[in-house]
């Protein structure tokens, strides 16, 4: 009972504080919101924005693809 208690410690004392209305790391997420909204993009030039479509890479099956194409066998042949 008591490892229990002190692994759901932490989750406890964050719902109670959201219980309470206290939201902690809030001022945090609006700085670092703030930061990035303030940032300057590079504006993209026509020539950059304009690009042909690029054919989708060709894949090597991976994973259970592979397995399942490295044992797969013909199948019978059909009866005329």
């Amino acid at each position: 009972m008591v490892e229990f208690l002190i692994a759901a410690a932490p989750l406890l004392l964050l719902l109670g504080s959201l219980l309470l209305g206290r939201y902690p790391g809030c001022e945090t997420v609006m700085r670092l919101a703030e930061r990035f909204a303030g940032r300057n993009r590079p504006q993209a030039t026509l020539a950059a924005s304009w690009r042909r479509p690029r054919r989708p890479a060709m894949r090597t099956p991976q994973g259970g693809l592979l397995i399942a194409l490295s044992i797969a066998k013909r199948p019978p042949p059909l009866a005329a």
